[in-house]
């Protein structure tokens, strides 16, 4: 459903009545509650411990043509006879030597042994086993005993093992996975058992999926043991909305009793602090509004001098006929979502999207969550002047989106429904089991400005369009608050299900995968198309991926494809044709494909995965890293103002010198002597990469930097010699370069 506001015609649910609020927020909690229980992150707090059970397991795989046979010999009854040492998280697959274990599909099978301390049984607390993800269907055992079993990955589940556990002895969890996808999961594979013999030795197993990425298998995110009182907080659900400079939350608490003779509603109480520890308020209820005067909003990234403000809402929940209390508390961002025809608000200010798609990929860890990884991806996603992307293509881990709430990266919270075929009944309970589960996790993260149903499907079917249109309904029923949509890589004239969309997200590739290595059609063919979904649809649109491959260190004069230049100027020509889409008011951003180079099933057109990242694997830049950051930094800058890296301030004003020495001096960049003579006056290597893919085609004007002979003099005086700056000064005196623009 959408919500109307008549004076902004800005669709949004922060506009609901406030019996509409509480009629939404029951709902949303009754459906969390009576179905499935709360899916809190486990954080410590004076009531609650929190175990990791992460390192070395044993681990083994089940014999390709026996694959019942650990089920049949109770594999998890015992500690194994035969096994290998495997890390959690990670995924298995490159972890050995073995190609065998790289492409298992089957059940692979993780045991561990842990010793629980003996005050859990003396105070009385419940034990929560916690998985944060294993793809694809796992069952759990804990001493021998079922805990819990869950189908689909990059999801959380979790058991309550308080009657498994025992003390004073080891503890032994079992995990049993297997990675084989059909026509009813998220995302669809098949299996094949070819009778080919003449090619294919009796019993051989074929597995196919139609997505893009290598199906990683394995434990991927963190284990936990956590514990919390018998009388425990279950859920907490949050919707913000601001009023002018103040902001407001909105609060529901779910609890839950494991003693039964509980005589009346344990007292709750909600206090909010800020980033400091100062407290704002605090209010008594499990149900409430909180006023906050002056408050401090979330702002994406390079939006504000202060984004990603989080406050703290601690919730202690008790009872005077209970020992003790349970306490939560949650980070809570105050912001406001909002979009209508042709814009895509935050906190009612226009907002572009910068940003590309991502994956949980890195060598040998596979999707495993690793943390120098992930620590290295969102310093360079600030160092890019990025503000955003999409978990392509499935949801990614919490301690990634605490990374976005706390940066002030903006989300598009993606199911992993890529690429989905044959839109039957069964599919759709699936698909809204899982719309279901993201949002039960997700609901309150300020980063996730969309809900993003799935990636390419094929829309063009018929039977899409009531498969979709149900599955909107879903989602917005569990939370009108955010954008729902999904990426197409249909045409406008084709697609079926767009039209139950709030955002329209294309994926195209004009010069790659159509008209390959014709980069002068791109700026013709995006204006055209993307114009033609504004019109058909009256939406706003967003261009989630688009891009070309590159090899590092590849490189062609004239350039063609896989070269780095190649990949720098398939960028380019997509930066101009956007630069006049925005002027026609409907583009709200753009994303490109993709972040870093990731792993892809072997095939003969990949050399080693998919290389269209603006980092290698490895989280090296690529030519196109330089380019890109340029043109992030300097959208912010137009937008609002930000202040550039002083190195790409030293860009922007060696460029103008540089279009006129070309200009002047034609042979000056061809022969290199400008960049060698910047080098040579100590020039930093990263202002001269960024300098020498940009120089020959600078790509966007810079609103409010003031060009003149007197400042460039100055700064570059602070750089390089006297000589170089007076030269420039004086090369200066004849430039008609005007204030404010860099080629015109």
């Amino acid at each position: 459903m959408a919500f109307v506001s008549e004076s902004t015609e800005q669709y949004t649910s922060n506009f609901i009545t406030e019996m509409g609020f509480w009629l939404i927020l029951l709902t949303l909690g009754t459906v969390l509650h009576t179905s499935i229980c709360g899916m809190l992150y486990p954080r410590e707090s004076e009531s609650r411990e929190v175990v990791l059970l992460d390192g070395i397991w044993k681990f083994r795989v089940s014999p390709t043509e026996d694959q019942e046979k650990g089920f049949a010999e109770k594999w998890f009854s015992t500690n194994f006879e035969e096994w290998m040492q495997m890390p959690v998280p990670s995924s298995y697959n490159d972890v050995t030597v073995n190609a065998t274990v790289r492409d298992f599909v089957g059940w692979a099978w993780y045991q561990h042994e842990f010793y629980p301390p003996k005050r859990w049984w003396v105070d009385e607390q419940r034990v929560v086993l916690r998985f944060g993800s294993v793809h694809y269907t796992a069952v759990v055992w804990v001493n021998g005993k079922k805990a819990c079993e869950h189908s689909g990955g990059h999801l959380p589940f979790e058991a309550d093992i308080t009657q498994l556990l025992l003390y004073g002895i080891a503890n032994l969890v079992t995990v049993a996975v297997n990675n084989t996808l059909n026509l009813t999961t998220l995302p669809q594979g098949y299996v094949q058992h070819p009778n080919d013999t003449a090619r294919y030795p009796p019993g051989y197993v074929l597995f196919h999926h139609d997505f893009d990425f290598f199906n990683y298998a394995g434990i991927h995110r963190p284990v936990y043991l956590y514990t919390t009182p018998q009388i425990y907080i279950d859920d907490i659900t949050v919707i913000t909305d601001t009023d002018q400079d103040a902001g407001i939350i909105k609060y529901i608490v779910e609890y839950k009793n494991k003693q039964v003779d509980l005589p009346s509603t344990p007292q709750c109480t909600v206090t909010v602090f800020e980033q400091n520890g100062k407290k704002v308020t605090s209010v008594k209820g499990v149900t409430g509004k909180i006023h906050i005067p002056k408050a401090n909003f979330w702002w994406p990234y390079l939006t504000n001098p202060h984004p990603g403000y989080l406050y703290t809402l601690k919730v202690s929940l008790g009872s005077k006929r209970i020992q003790g209390e349970d306490v939560y508390r949650l980070p809570v961002g105050v912001r406001k979502v909002t979009w209508n025809a042709t814009t895509f608000f935050i906190n009612n200010i226009p907002t572009h999207i910068r940003g590309f798609g991502k994956h949980e990929d890195s060598n040998l860890r596979g999707k495993g969550l690793d943390y120098p990884i992930l620590i290295r991806d969102y310093n360079l996603i600030t160092w890019l002047g990025a503000n955003a992307y999409r978990t392509s293509h499935y949801p990614y881990a919490e301690e990634a989106l605490d990374m976005a709430d706390a940066v002030g990266i903006m989300i598009i919270a993606e199911s992993p429904a890529c690429t989905i075929d044959y839109f039957t009944d069964e599919l759709l309970e699936k698909h809204k089991e899982v719309m279901t589960e993201m949002v039960r996790r997700d609901k309150n993260r300020p980063s996730i400005v969309m809900w993003s149903l799935g990636n390419e499907p094929k829309s063009f079917r018929n039977e899409s369009r009531e498969y979709f249109s149900a599955l909107v309904n879903h989602t917005k029923s569990l939370d009108p608050t955010r954008a729902v949509t999904f990426v197409t890589s249909q045409t406008a004239d084709k697609d079926q299900a767009v039209q139950f969309m709030d955002i329209v997200c294309v994926n195209r590739y004009p010069a790659w995968y159509s008209d390959s290595g014709q980069t002068d059609l791109i700026q013709l063919q995006v204006k055209n198309e993307l114009i033609a979904w504004h019109l058909k649809f009256n939406k706003p649109v967003l261009v989630t991926e688009y891009g070309a491959g590159s090899v590092i260190g590849m490189h062609m004069t004239p350039s063609s494809m896989w070269t780095e230049d190649y990949q720098v100027i398939t960028l380019k020509e997509h930066f101009k044709a956007f630069d006049t889409l925005y002027k026609e008011g409907f583009l709200i951003g753009e994303m490109i494909w993709n972040f870093a180079d990731f792993a892809t099933p072997q095939e003969y057109t990949r050399p080693g995965g998919c290389k269209k990242g603006l980092f290698t694997r490895e989280r090296q830049p690529k030519m196109a890293a330089h380019i890109t950051r340029w043109r992030y930094w300097t959208l912010a800058h137009n937008s609002v103002n930000v202040t550039l890296p002083d190195d790409l301030l030293f860009v922007a004003m060696v460029a103008i010198v540089a279009v006129f020495c070309v200009r002047k001096e034609p042979h000056a960049l061809s022969t290199g002597s400008l960049l060698q003579r910047l080098a040579a006056e100590g020039a930093d290597n990263q202002s001269l990469t960024t300098l020498q893919a940009l120089v020959r085609e600078p790509l966007i004007p810079l609103k409010g930097i003031a060009v003149g002979t007197e400042r460039i003099a100055n700064y570059l005086v602070h750089d390089m010699s006297k000589t170089i700056s007076e030269q420039v000064h004086n090369m200066l005196q004849f430039s008609i370069l005007p204030y404010g623009t860099c080629h015109k």
